[in-house]
This record gives structure tokens, C-alpha cells and sequence, in this order.
């Protein structure tokens, strides 16, 4: 799995610049991404990204499509693998819809039901693991919907060099103090709980996510603004929970006041946390750089536990027990 993480800015770039076929779609003014672990989390960012357009978008993790689906709606279905039993119940719900449908996949049930219906679909390599092929998947999707998602090429291709920058400080080639991801994982013990701020929402779950398939851990996110009418309240016990504070370099003037009252209320109940701090740039950007940051160090966190990363044998356990075809 390392390996493939150390490549995952010439991943990104060479998914970015494929040959593969555009598609455009217009009048679209309401976009559904639909995709259960690393594809759900593929929608997060993209809602993301399009969060200040005039594009309403919709994440789904589950069977079913919002009822407000309609002729001007484009609905993204993703499954890496290609058999994700509820991406797979969203596309076929989506074909009865009078919408606009795209299928990403690396073949599977997905492929042959797309061929077979006549579906837009885009075949995709999956690399290692689902969650590893994060990249590949972005990129290549950033790629194949430039003429309708209105992302800013400039902002794609200085999200891909960012991610070099941040490969010398963290890749396994760099196994010493100075990296960052090794000093996180050092650090996290007991149930981390990452309080993230909006609009950094899908790197908070997407370290959640692996630190929990990765490291086999438990952990937990909060958005910061309402932890502070609710989850704060839980630290006037002693627990055994360790604070992440995810922060973005250009936090809204209201947000950091509430992060620098969070410290402030942790240095005073002498709770010990860690600080995340994102780079500059766009949010496509700060995103994939907090992602590959943070999905390494839970690497880096099983590696010191002697957990073997690649093995998530409870979901083989919850597939098996479904009885879906």
C-alpha cells in the first residue's frame, strides 16, 4: 500500500492528462454523487469543490436517490470495485429517473449494466485497494467532467503540484522527525476526535474512515462550531479521547475565534491535542493535500501497531450476510 502512496502525485497527474473521453452535460443545476467508503468519499470532495457555484449537489451513501431528482439533475454513480450492492441500487433507480447518468467503476456489475442500458460509463483502473485508488479516481473524474463541473484547470493542476510538495515530507522515503504524517500517527493513541471546520468536512471523514480501515481504530468527528453547543461539554470528564484540530489557513475570522477558544479551553483543562493545519491554495487543494497527509499517517499508524492496513475482513463479514446479488 505504501507504494502506491508514494506515487499518488504521479497517480493524480497522469489521471488528470489520460486520453480518456470527455462528457458533457448541460442545463444540469443539480448533481447527485453516489459511492459507499474511498467512492463516498470521492462525492465529499466534490461537493466540496462546487460548493460555492450555483450547482446544488447531493451525496448519497445508501440505496436510495433524493426525490428531487429530475431532468436537469446529473446523477454520478461510483464504485470502484464496480459490485457496491447500494451504488449499484442508486444507478438502476437513476435509469428509471428521467436524469443524466454517468457510471464510474474498474469494470464489475457496474460496467455490464452501463453497456447494457446504454449509460454514459468511464472504466476506471483501480490500483491496490479502493481507498488507495483515491487519486486515480479523483483525477481521472475531474478529467472526464471538466466541461461540466466548473473547476478551474489552473486550480487542478496546482492541487497535483502541491501533492509533490508534500511527498518529499511524507512519503516512506522520509522516515525520520521531519515528517509529519510519521509524527501524527506517533502521536494519536486511545480514540482520536477530529473537529474540523466547515468546508474541510470530507478530509475529516476521509481520515476518520482510514484510520479506521487502515489502523483498525476507532475514531470521531465533530464539526468545531457545534461541538461548542454540545460536544464540549463531555470534556469536564476525564476520557480517554485525543483531540485533532483539522484547521484551514484561511478559516472564516469567526472560526478561528472558536479555535483559539478551544485551546484555550483545553490548555486549561490541560487536555493535550494536535494541531492540522491545511496548506494555502483553493479548496481542491487544501483537501487533497490534508487527505494524503492524513491517510498516510494512518498507514504509518498500523505499521507501529503491527496491524496489517490492506485486511478490512468485518466488511467481507457484512457482505457475506447481505445475500445481494
Amino acid at each position: 500500500m505504501h507504494k502506491v502512496y508514494d506515487r499518488w502525485p504521479e497517480i493524480a497527474d497522469e489521471a488528470y492528462h489520460s486520453e480518456f473521453e470527455t462528457a458533457g452535460f448541460v442545463g444540469i443545476d443539480h448533481i447527485v454523487f453516489t459511492g459507499m467508503g474511498g467512492s463516498g468519499a470521492l462525492g465529499d470532495i466534490f461537493e466540496a469543490i462546487l460548493s460555492r457555484t450555483n450547482i446544488h449537489v447531493s451525496v448519497v451513501k445508501g440505496y436510495l436517490l433524493p426525490k428531487t431528482v429530475d431532468a436537469d439533475t446529473l446523477v454520478v454513480t461510483t464504485s470502484v470495485s464496480g459490485n457496491t450492492v447500494e451504488t449499484l441500487s442508486t444507478l438502476n433507480l437513476a435509469k428509471e429517473k428521467d436524469c443524466k447518468i454517468i457510471g464510474f467503476s474498474s469494470g464489475g456489475k457496474m460496467e455490464s449494466y452501463c453497456l447494457k442500458n446504454k449509460i454514459e460509463y468511464r472504466k476506471i483502473q483501480e490500483i491496490h485497494s479502493p481507498r488507495a485508488s483515491f487519486t486515480v479516481f479523483l483525477y481521472s473524474m475531474l478529467k472526464i467532467l471538466h466541461e461540466t463541473l466548473p473547476v478551474e484547470e489552473s486550480d487542478i493542476k496546482g492541487s497535483i503540484s502541491s501533492l509533490r510538495e508534500i511527498q518529499r515530507k511524507i512519503s516512506s522515503n522520509n522516515l525520520n522527525n521531519s515528517n509529519p504524517s510519521l509524527e501524527l500517527a506517533k502521536w494519536i493513541t486511545d480514540i482520536p476526535l477530529i473537529y474540523y471546520p466547515w468546508g474541510l468536512q470530507a478530509a475529516a471523514i476521509r481520515f476518520k474512515n482510514s484510520l479506521q480501515e487502515n489502523a483498525k481504530m476507532h475514531a470521531i468527528t465533530e464539526d468545531v462550531i457545534e461541538a461548542c453547543h454540545n460536544g464540549i461539554v463531555s470534556w469536564e470528564k476525564r476520557t480517554e479521547i485525543k483531540p485533532i484540530l483539522m484547521q484551514g489557513v484561511d478559516d472564516y475570522i469567526k472560526t478561528k475565534e472558536r479555535w483559539n477558544i478551544l485551546q484555550e479551553f483545553f490548555d486549561d483543562k490541560k487536555v493535550d491535542y494536535k494541531i492540522v493545519k491545511s496548506v494555502e491554495g483553493g479548496i481542491l487543494t487544501k483537501l487533497i493535500n490534508l487527505i494524503y497527509l492524513l491517510d498516510y499517517a494512518s498507514i504509518y499508524k498500523a505499521i507501529l501497531t503491527k496491524v496489517d492496513p490492506t485486511v478490512v475482513q468485518p466488511i467481507n463479514y457484512v457482505k457475506s450476510k447481505l445475500n445481494e446479488d
